[in-house]
């Protein structure tokens, strides 16, 4: 048995636009996929931290809209970020189970893949001139598709002479995905990085600030979601034996037969369960072996890395991009001050009010120093206004008063071999990889970050003595990264040769722990 429909010939300037060509038909389909990988590393980084703001402080209470029930106290500590975090079933998020440095690996690579694959899809939309099929050329595109929202919306479907090969409702909506959302995220999307925000602050503005683009970001998301699940249904509902075999099989067929039809159908469902079952292999290929995963799917990002944000430092200061007017009357915490357990050196300090404290500023160099709070501030003092971005999602803009790193450094001749800086902390990492006792916390620097000016080890905060819960009463303050970076509790600061001789090899108490890589400015 055989359906029969009637295409009405739709050739412009010698372009048929009811064929759709092979390129097509793949970049859609590859769309599809990286769409799905996107969205659901992109829920991976909303979960760790669940509130979207419009404004850089993200107060508790501010945000527009969130997803926990969780209320915050206000006071510093006793509800921290790390607490708000949520765990999410990796059949739901890439890869899941609160991984996020493994969510922003993926996001960031298929990031690249989807951008490279869009950009090969718009130069050959417009180099074949099949531009036309979605991009709108008269105004009378608007009263055309209202007409066919009504008959949507009345729950029946527009006979077929509306689809060239698309009726106006689904051309618009085509355009506005490819030529004003896809855009959208992708300018929204580099204001996430640290590096990126700080070197380009006009940029930032124009979107007002950083957590707005977040929230423009993530209504782009909720756009996409909302999207794919229409479109996927109105293909099986929307004249489906015209249509599939239309889109799977690329010809403009007049008379559909059932085996042609049966095929398309075939082809369509096995695309979708091939895409689902890479999404969710995905996830749980990493959860299988998360050092693996941080491996591979960071070190493919690593080419493109060097190319961009490997580059950049922030620029906050040099630019006065925040003054003290902005300081955010709330700053959320990641983590807690040492115990008693963890470091009873730094717990009996802080009962003697950090009198005795000293900076130990060792490993390969020809003399080890240690200077006191007293001592580090009569060798220098700069006073930085910037903003806090913790991997998590949440920003919070603050005064730091300290020295930089980089002097500090001058006071010591490194020896022969020495190429890196770790800063341990006295407080202990969350949890260790392996699951065994927890260790102090530890970061790694490599030249780029300490020669940074807005790198500097801080003793006050906002006029104030540094608070215990923010690092006191030393820490370390890097605004070209996220604030993982920014050991907090510091103890001592070495000279070494390789950070794969430390810890796990990976350059950090976060990367080994969290599977973030070690450079954090992504």
């Amino acid at each position: 048995m055989s359906h029969s429909f009637i295409a009405v010939a739709n050739i412009v300037n010698g372009v048929d636009l009811d064929t759709f060509p092979a390129w097509l038909r793949i970049t859609h389909f590859i769309n599809f996929i990286m769409m799905g990988f996107l969205i659901r590393s992109g829920w991976e980084v909303l979960a760790s931290h669940p509130r979207l703001y419009w404004n850089n402080h993200c107060t508790p209470g501010s945000e527009w809209i969130k997803f926990t029930k969780d209320k915050v106290s206000t006071v510093p500590g006793e509800f921290t970020a790390r607490d708000d975090q949520r765990s999410l079933h990796p059949l739901i998020s890439l890869p899941g189970r609160g991984e996020i440095g493994l969510g922003r690996a993926w996001h960031a690579l298929v990031t690249s893949i989807w951008l490279l694959n869009g950009f090969i899809y718009v130069a050959l939309l417009f180099g074949t001139g099949q531009w036309r099929r979605i991009v709108p050329t008269s105004w009378s595109i608007f009263p055309e598709a209202w007409e066919s929202a009504k008959i949507y919306m009345g729950l029946q479907i527009p006979s077929i002479e509306h689809f060239q090969p698309y009726d106006a409702l689904q051309k618009l909506m085509y355009f506005t995905v490819v030529f004003i959302v896809a855009p959208l995220m992708i300018a929204t999307g580099p204001i996430m990085s640290p590096t990126f925000a700080g070197r380009f602050p006009r940029y930032v503005k124009l979107f007002h600030n950083r957590q707005t683009a977040r929230s423009i970001h993530f209504l782009g998301m909720a756009f996409y979601c909302v999207f794919v699940v229409i479109h996927v249904a109105l293909v099986f509902v929307v004249h489906p034996q015209y249509n599939i075999a239309h889109m799977m099989l690329g010809e403009n067929y007049n008379d559909i037969t059932a085996a042609q039809f049966a095929q398309a159908v075939t082809m369509l469902i096995l695309g979708i369960v091939f895409a689902i079952a890479l999404w969710i292999g995905a996830s749980y290929w990493s959860l299988a072996d998360k050092r693996r995963a941080q491996r591979l799917v960071w070190g493919a990002t690593q080419p493109i890395r060097s190319l961009t944000l490997d580059k950049m430092h922030s620029r906050q200061v040099k630019t006065g991009t925040f003054t003290e007017d902005d300081i955010s009357p709330f700053h959320w915490v990641n983590t807690r001050p040492p115990t008693r357990e963890q470091s009873e050196e730094w717990v009996e300090m802080r009962e003697r009010g950090f009198e005795d404290y000293r900076l130990e500023i060792g490993g390969l160099v020809e003399e080890e120093k240690s200077f006191s709070i007293d001592e580090l501030k009569a060798l220098g003092h700069v006073t930085n206004i910037t903003m806090h971005t913790c991997m998590q999602g949440w920003t919070g803009i603050a005064k730091w008063e300290g020295i930089r790193l980089k002097d500090v450094l001058a006071l010591v001749k490194p020896t022969e071999g020495a190429r890196y800086v770790m800063v341990t902390s006295y407080g202990h990492v969350g949890h260790m990889y392996d699951g065994g006792p927890t260790t102090p916390y530890y970061e790694c620097l490599d030249a780029s970050m300490i020669d940074d000016d807005e790198c500097i080890l801080a003793w006050a905060m906002n006029g104030e003595p540094l608070p215990d819960v923010y690092g006191g009463p030393l820490r370390l303050r890097a605004d070209s990264q996220h604030g993982y970076k920014m050991v907090k509790w510091v103890h001592r600061i070495e000279w070494i040769h390789d950070y794969h001789d430390v810890g796990d090899g990976q350059g950090g108490s976060r990367e080994d722990s969290g599977l973030q890589h070690f450079d954090a400015r992504a």
